[in-house]
């Protein structure tokens, strides 16, 4: 979008920059030219009342995209769970406008989340877990992911108070985490969540 054609917005949650230089980012058209501030705040007050984590012990390069699919679908909070440094470059810059916590260990995120209130369920391909498509996911949750590969560590299932796994019907024995992510992020949604809202564009002269 370019810049603002005719008068500027008085509403303060308007950037004088983006109005005059133009909005080029990844938001939907209700958000065009508002402040990163103003963004936050007001996805803030719609937030969903799940939280994700995953674990990072090998610099896993789909935590962009699990940030980038919490975003999405409105989480409340990403839980990055190990080491700190992850590769932002999949988020697409949705970082900026989602929560993002960091825990050193799993022990941290599981003693968080006990003081939250927030049962804990392990998304993985594990003997005994039950199908995520045969059940209805808590509404005050955290889906806890593993890492790409190994999946969850040993002490993440240990942790969780449920584990639910993902139907495959091909050959291969996992799929990738992002993407394991924004399916069972989709079945909280199809269970607790109305429409989204309306993407009402700025109006323009």
């Amino acid at each position: 979008m370019g810049s603002w054609a005719g008068d500027w917005p008085i509403d303060p949650r308007y950037d004088p920059d983006l109005l005059a230089d133009g909005d080029r980012r990844n938001v939907v058209d209700r958000y065009r030219y508002w402040r990163r501030e103003a963004i936050v705040a007001d996805l803030d007050q719609r937030r969903h009342d799940f939280h994700v984590a995953i674990e990072n012990w090998q610099h896993d390069l789909n935590i962009g995209t699990v940030v980038r699919n919490a975003n999405a679908f409105l989480a409340a909070e990403v839980h990055i769970v190990g080491r700190r440094r992850w590769n932002r470059r999949g988020a697409m810059v949705t970082d900026r406008y989602q929560h993002v916590r960091h825990h050193d260990t799993i022990d941290q995120l599981l003693d968080w989340a006990a003081a939250a209130g927030l049962p804990v369920i392990g998304i993985d391909n594990l003997a005994g877990s039950r199908p995520l498509e045969s059940v209805e996911l808590p509404r005050r949750c955290v889906l806890l992911f593993g890492q790409e590969g190994p999946g969850l560590s040993d002490v993440a299932r240990t942790g969780c108070d449920l584990l639910f796994s993902i139907a495959q019907y091909g050959s291969t024995r996992s799929i990738n985490a992002g993407v394991a992510s924004g399916i069972a992020m989709h079945a909280w949604i199809r269970t607790h969540a109305g429409p989204p809202p309306d993407a009402v564009r700025a109006e323009r002269p």
